[in-house]
């Protein structure tokens, strides 16, 4: 399995940079995890848009998913020049339903709920999710490839049950929106750094990869405090590759 990070910024891109988004590619197949603003831009770099399986998103903030709106006109377009028949698939929570009901786009997409229940096969890709503690219902995401796995946090804050969800994965791709003294003064709905370092020394995963970074957080603060907890930690950067 080969991730290409898009994005990971979040709430807010950083100057030149964009929000949550990861290219997920095995042998046939090709899926798109999380579609926030920017990414559908850089996706175009590394494969032809049309030939995407589905879209998975964890949850329906926009940070998440603002370019689902837009991705929409390019599958419109590929189907009318016939490099597409089919509509893409997005897999998304139904939570709030509002939201949900505009990823719906004439026949272009075709839209799927998801949720702790969901076992879900794309190709060679085995999906299985947990709802996570944040201010919409989201999901983490694990995909298993034969025996390879990866597992995506997407937004959260530190819960008991991420770490056996997350159990021996070779990536786990984590959230970092906060610093230590952002916990200090409050701050919910995301993960310290140094609290996605606990999570991947619990779970005995290989390799940790931070994301959702917030730009007013420096990049050196955020991954030293998670190196003194997991030293095989790094920070997701556009156009980073990783193959487990």
């Amino acid at each position: 399995m080969k991730i290409t990070v898009l994005g990971s910024s979040g709430p807010y891109p950083d100057a030149g940079g964009n929000c949550s988004g990861y290219l997920l590619e095995g042998s046939e197949t090709k899926v798109m995890l999380d579609c926030g603003n920017g990414t559908f831009s850089v996706l175009q770099n590394y494969t032809d848009f049309f030939e995407l399986d589905a879209v998975i998103l964890s949850h329906l903030h926009m940070d998440h998913i603002a370019d689902c709106f837009v991705v929409r006109y390019a599958f419109e377009t590929a189907q009318v020049l016939g490099k597409r028949k089919d509509p893409l698939k997005i897999y998304a929570p139904a939570k709030p339903f509002e939201l949900y009901n505009m990823l719906k786009y004439k026949d272009v997409v075709e839209l799927f709920p998801i949720d702790h229940r969901l076992q879900l096969s794309i190709k060679e890709f085995e999906l299985s999710f947990l709802p996570t503690v944040h201010s919409l219902y989201c999901c983490a995401v694990k995909v298993n490839q034969g025996n390879s796995k990866m597992v995506y946090s997407a937004d959260t804050e530190y819960f008991d049950g991420l770490a056996d969800f997350v159990r021996g994965a070779n990536l786990f791709l984590c959230e970092a929106n906060y610093t230590s003294e952002d916990l200090s003064l409050g701050r919910k709905n995301h993960l310290a750094s140094f609290q996605s370092a606990q999570i991947a020394k619990k779970a005995e995963v290989d390799r940790l990869l931070l994301t959702h970074l917030h730009p007013k957080n420096a990049r050196s603060v955020v991954l030293s405090e998670a190196v003194e907890e997991f030293a095989e930690t790094e920070l997701a950067e556009e156009g980073l590759i990783f193959k487990v």
